[in-house]
């Protein structure tokens, strides 16, 4: 059961929305009731409780303890989808198109590859660029635009632009996540993620001999997830005419992922999507989450396989234990390239 199906069941219990019959209708008999999910019908699934008079047990309760179970059992081949934004954070039409496709998918988490709060990352800003497209994702949330999530689905990367207040002060008191909240790692069912903060101001470095290369390569070595997927946001190898790898300005990334243990690498920086091939790994460059677009330098890093940035968009992640789909996909919901890993 996905995390987003899960939220909605709790709150169905919490309401009290399940179908309870009344007391006069056992007759001292067992009666099974069906409880349905009012946010999101799971298709083919029922949930049964089993509630007799005689032991007083709400069908609620059972029905908690039911989802609790499920919550703890990975269900192998369920599929996970993940939302990825980049260079999101306008706080204009471009990021509201996104965020609109974004969220049609119904994704289990969003994860973002920085600059979540242009132009200054202040404190001012941040629920206005963040919370007002995607506060449902978010947990704890205290914004002004609505609801948050029971618990978080929102995990997000430092940024250049987060980093302009020292410290990133306002991007660290606004989420809650998990380490010291600039690099981290979770597992959701098939894919454990690492957020990495390439930025130079990061205080425990961003080069591949930095004491936060050293957790990574441990975290990795220590990975039992099938898809092991790192981002960040500063891109390593680029054929973008901002940040693009003939300015050498991103090379402190270079780290050795593939042989870390990586999937995939996800970056954006240069607003712009690209999939490179190089150094026995795939890489994403996922930039046009809401930010200007970019156009690209005249000849294209070595490896370049794919180029595009002509709309906005942002990518979409589907893991099974045997299958990693990724794709862009641009905010009139089109999608402009599709790459697939699968184990053995």
């Amino acid at each position: 059961m996905s995390v987003r199906n899960f939220e909605a069941c709790l709150a169905c219990i919490s309401h009290r929305q399940c179908e309870t019959p009344s007391p006069r209708s056992y007759r001292g008999k067992e009666r099974k009731s069906e409880i349905r999910n009012p946010k999101s019908e799971i298709p083919g699934v029922r949930l049964l409780t089993s509630t007799a008079t005689k032991h007083g047990v709400p069908c609620g309760f059972v029905a908690l303890l039911f989802l609790l179970c499920l919550a703890w059992v990975p269900l192998h081949g369920a599929t996970v989808t993940l939302g990825v934004i980049g260079d999101y954070g306008s706080g204009d039409t471009n990021e509201a198109n996104v965020a609109r496709l974004v969220k049609s998918w119904n994704p289990d988490l969003i994860i973002t590859v920085g600059d979540n709060n242009y132009d200054y990352g202040a404190a001012e800003t941040i629920d206005e660029n963040v919370g007002q497209f995607y506060h449902e994702y978010i947990a704890p949330y205290h914004g002004r635009y609505g609801a948050g999530a029971l618990t978080n689905r929102f995990f997000p990367t430092l940024g250049n632009h987060d980093w302009w207040v020292p410290m990133a002060k306002p991007y660290l008191d606004y989420f809650t996540l998990p380490g010291n909240g600039r690099y981290y790692g979770i597992r959701h069912g098939p894919v454990e993620l690492f957020a990495v903060d390439s930025d130079a101001f990061e205080p425990d470095g961003n080069s591949p001999l930095s004491r936060q290369a050293a957790w990574l390569k441990r975290r990795l070595s220590l990975a039992k997830a099938p898809w092991r997927i790192v981002y960040f946001h500063e891109s390593p190898y680029s054929s973008g005419n901002w940040h693009g790898s003939h300015w050498h300005e991103c090379d402190q990334m270079r780290w050795p992922f593939a042989e870390w243990g990586a999937s995939v690498v996800l970056s954006g920086h240069d607003h712009t999507y690209e999939r490179v091939h190089t150094n026995n790994l795939v890489y994403f460059i996922n930039g046009l989450g809401g930010g200007r677009k970019d156009t690209f330098f005249t000849e294209p890093v070595p490896g370049s396989a794919m180029r595009y940035s002509a709309e906005h968009g942002a990518m979409r992640i589907d893991a099974t234990e045997t299958n990693l789909v990724l794709r862009f996909i641009n905010w009139q919901g089109q999608t402009q390239d599709r790459y697939e890993l699968k184990k053995p």
